[in-house]
């Protein structure tokens, strides 16, 4: 494993491995014991400039050859990722302080998406649309884009940044990709040597291991992407959204979530508590879709808080490496001071702590809060840590209102015994998606993912990823003279 860390701190510029040309490094720190995994040589406003350009030299050409065989490069990068899941797996865990359980869901859902990938390559299709002008045939043709440029978080870097390269590179695209900071392998430069050796060509796919600090917002302003793909906060999303517009380029924006899973009256307990305590928890909490409130009918409400409470108390914290972890590091010392924080500030607002979690440096431990005041910042904010808020509520409608007040709109799953009584109570949520007798984490390569309100714009997987990145082009024929009136 650690050759990964020594081999791929570069950069990869139109096919090569380089260090940036910066004046300082990015320190690759493992989350859980402070161990330097790597230090990488930052990359420039020039180099930033110089992948967009390799990407744009290299993508017609790419564009232009048979989508039956631009397939044969994904289908390689997934055996390739098959063979090396452990090394894979023991990097996810080393650089993000991921647990085994966590690294193998990732995985998975890489593989999943992958395997959409190459079917995505031959999904685009073109149409003949009627004219009322005699003679006249209207072809609408689907193109690739051009370049797309994709910034991915650090919570799920190896899947997010898969989940948008891949795609874009299969409908015959090039992509400038920039993970996160605190995961440049995961999210970056792994991807980019599993596309190497699966024989993608130089240049099609470029990482720039950087930072804001350094390059502004070059990489959304460059002239050479049309499209943005960007995973992250809302806070960070609007900057994107608003630099994208004023540069007339479009962004795709998969944002913050302050999900609810919701108990109703009639729900199986047992099953409603095993679906929020990992909704809440997995990954430390540290997912857009994770069940930040769960909102529980007041019949039900000693049941399942005792249930609740029980079952976050089995989870073990500690070193990510053992495969009894249940509970690993947050990423950073300012997300670890963050969460606790959020706790000390809402136990000061009048909230009980039903279980109350130490933090020994990034390690927070699981916490659940109970009779939060309705007024408390901790309910309208995404708290990104193991932080459970109970919330009871009299009747469904007092329900669906709780779960609409907020500015987040992405996931959350409501529980229940009669399934139409479900269908009908997500109807009622203002969501891009909403989960019925499930948890409130879920992604499949064919269903749109996004969000409403503050959650995001745009939407991928499926057809929603064609649409993402490919534009229409309409060819006109005119079979015969037209007939013009001067």
């Amino acid at each position: 494993m650690s050759s990964y860390f020594t081999d791929l701190a570069q950069q990869y510029i139109d096919g090569e491995w380089r260090p940036g040309t910066g004046s300082w490094d990015i320190i690759d720190f493992n989350p859980y014991d402070g161990e330097k995994l790597a230090s990488i040589t930052i990359a420039t406003v020039d180099e930033v400039d110089q992948a967009y350009k390799a990407a744009a030299r290299v993508q017609k050409e790419w564009a232009a050859t048979n989508a039956y065989a631009r397939r044969s490069v994904f289908e390689k990068a997934l055996r390739i990722i098959e063979d090396r899941e452990q090394e894979i797996t023991e990097v996810i865990i080393a650089e993000l302080g991921g647990t085994h359980l966590k690294a193998g869901f990732e995985l998975h859902l890489a593989k999943e998406f992958l395997r959409e990938a190459i079917h995505v390559a031959l999904r685009p299709e073109g149409r003949i649309i009627p004219s009322p002008v005699d003679g006249k045939e209207n072809r609408l043709y689907r193109v690739p884009v051009g370049v797309v440029g994709v910034i991915s978080p650090f919570n799920f870097p190896f899947l997010l940044s898969l989940k948008s390269v891949a795609p874009a590179l299969a409908l015959g695209n090039a992509v400038v990709l920039k993970p996160h900071q605190n995961t440049p392998v995961c999210g970056g430069s792994l991807v980019a040597k599993i596309f190497e050796d699966a024989g993608l060509p130089g240049g099609l796919l470029n990482v720039v291991i950087t930072d804001i600090a350094e390059i502004g917002d070059a990489f959304i302003e460059h002239p050479v992407p049309k499209v943005i793909s960007f995973t992250g906060s809302d806070k960070v999303g609007r900057h994107v959204a608003t630099v994208c517009a004023s540069n007339f380029k479009r962004s795709v924006l998969e944002l913050g979530g302050n999900s609810a899973l919701v108990v109703l009256d009639d729900a199986d307990v047992d099953y409603a508590v095993d679906a929020a305590v990992f909704s809440r928890y997995v990954h430390q909490g540290q997912v857009c879709m994770a069940a930040n409130r769960v909102l529980v009918d007041r019949s039900v409400e000693a049941e399942f808080t005792e249930k609740f409470v029980a079952k976050v108390k089995t989870l073990k914290a500690g070193d990510p490496r053992d495969p009894q972890t249940v509970i690993g590091p947050v990423i950073n010392s300012s997300q670890a001071d963050a969460v606790s924080g959020a706790v000390e500030q809402a136990i000061a607002e009048g909230a009980t702590a039903l279980l109350r979690g130490s933090t020994t440096d990034n390690l927070v431990e699981p916490s659940v809060l109970t009779g939060v005041p309705a007024d408390s910042a901790i309910l309208k904010q995404e708290i990104f840590g193991p932080v459970a808020v109970l919330i009871p509520f009299d009747g469904e409608e007092e329900a669906v209102r709780l779960v609409n007040d907020t500015p987040y709109g992405l996931s959350g799953a409501v529980h229940t015994a009669n399934i139409e009584r479900g269908v009908s109570f997500a109807k009622q949520i203002d969501s891009g998606m909403f989960h019925v007798n499930d948890g409130t984490v879920h992604d499949e390569p064919l269903v749109a993912f996004g969000g409403e309100k503050s959650s995001g714009i745009g939407r991928l997987n499926g057809e929603a990823t064609v649409e993402a990145f490919t534009t229409q082009k309409w060819i006109s024929v005119q079979h015969g003279r037209s007939f013009f009136p001067f």
